[in-house]
């Protein structure tokens, strides 16, 4: 059995551009796995053969290259179903997490009405909170917000104050992209139910790191990325339970989504196809199905294993540091996401994240600065103009986050 250190080690030799040297000949490090992960050589491949070797369109050409086209399209499909536990027709494949988000939503402008309540957390992305708030001012739904607490953990009190007989449609995420927090998914979703709510969850920073199975946590939906888990971008995935899933309407309509068409009407395809409207991006379905090999063959549960080392050992590290300010939880509660503001020093200066990560660009690392399309979380909850955040996937070191932090220390000293 291979140490945590040797199999980071064996991961590492499937992604070339690991290797490369960036700004002036430095050693690339990446931290912003929670941004986009890297590919591996196996997705690539994946990719590169589809187009070398056989580029057509699917479901739609009785010859040998759609033919091949289609079953290679189709057993993707079965592999992400496979991956998340849930049956062939209840996934969907689409550009990214906004896209399945805007499907659900836009398919709730004909189930909600006036004074419907919409319960979503303080600690949404974007693209989970701007959706809704178009369906509530659409509809006349009210949008609730669950508290958090002193850590900015999803507060389980306020969801049980907040969640009542109103309640028509709970949306929250599995794991905060800022503060790495992991919401209480299986809890929450049975609070819902237990009102007639249907619940969507969030499941970008989750599907990448952990195992998900949609059966067990018993969602209503889920949307997810393809770019955050060693797939292409522009691929993602929307889980929905088939009878929810035959209620939607479309939220695209012409080709390959109908099953009958005439001047004057149209019925709609089977399930998934019905929400998967023109060409679709059969290059990139085929590399997320590679992504979902290659994670398979790593095991998610060992992808845990790795993060929550590299998470350990990062915490640790900035804990010892007083002049870095961590948020969120400890490193037992939280996944690979690490936000931090450099607060103090002699000067007790507050350092704006864009030069920090200007400064740790400069020596090769790159972070993420800003609110991570989490304003009002980051702006009016936390009061901060903006975090750096680093973090981590499979095919980090422990030298490299070394390396990060001890570039952390050479900042603050510059400014303080």
């Amino acid at each position: 059995m291979l140490t945590i250190d040797e199999q980071i080690s064996k991961i590492r030799e499937d992604f070339p551009i690991l290797n490369r040297k960036v700004r002036g000949n430095k050693d690339l490090v990446y931290l912003d796995n929670a941004a986009t992960t890297q590919k591996p050589k196996q997705v690539i491949d994946t990719i590169s053969n589809y187009y070398l070797e056989i580029n057509a369109n699917v479901h739609r050409g009785i010859h040998a290259l759609s033919e091949e086209a289609s079953e290679l399209y189709e057993q993707s499909h079965k592999k992400v179903s496979d991956f998340v536990n849930s049956k062939f027709e209840e996934m969907i494949f689409t550009k990214n997490t906004t896209e399945s988000i805007n499907i659900v939503a836009n398919g709730l402008e004909d189930i909600l009405s006036k004074g419907d309540e919409i319960v979503l957390t303080r600690y949404e992305h974007h693209a989970n909170l701007i959706p809704f708030q178009q369906v509530a001012k659409k509809t006349g739904a009210v949008i609730k917000f669950i508290e958090n607490d002193d850590n900015y953990n999803l507060d389980m009190q306020s969801a049980e104050n907040i969640v009542n007989d109103n309640t028509k449609f709970i949306s929250f995420p599995h794991m905060s992209n800022v503060i790495g927090s992991i919401t209480p998914a299986k809890e929450l979703t049975k609070l819902g139910h237990e009102y007639g709510a249907m619940v969507h969850l969030d499941a970008a920073q989750s599907v990448p790191h952990m195992k998900v199975d949609v059966k067990d946590l018993d969602v209503d939906f889920m949307s997810f990325s393809g770019h955050k888990m060693l797939a292409p971008m522009g691929t993602g995935g929307l889980y929905g339970k088939e009878e929810l899933l035959e209620k939607l309407h479309p939220f695209l309509f012409g080709g390959d989504m109908i099953e009958y068409v005439s001047y004057e009407e149209a019925t709609w395809n089977v399930l998934p196809w019905k929400f998967e409207a023109g060409t679709p991006n059969v290059a990139g379905g085929l590399g997320l199905g590679a992504a979902v090999d290659y994670l398979e063959n790593i095991g998610m549960d060992r992808v845990s294993q790795i993060e929550h080392y590299l998470t350990k050992h990062a915490m640790k590290r900035l804990e010892e540091l007083d002049f870095i300010t961590v948020y969120g939880p400890d490193a037992n509660s939280r996944g690979g996401v690490i936000s931090f503001n450099i607060i103090g020093g002699d000067n007790g200066m507050f350092v704006h994240p864009h030069d920090v990560a200007a400064l740790m660009d400069e020596r090769g690392i790159a972070i993420r600065a800003g609110h991570h399309c989490a304003q009002p979380l980051v702006t009016q909850i936390m009061k901060l103009p903006a975090t750096s955040r680093m973090s981590f996937y499979i095919y980090n070191t422990i030298e490299e986050i070394d390396f990060a932090i001890n570039s952390l220390v050479d900042v603050n000293k510059m400014f303080n």
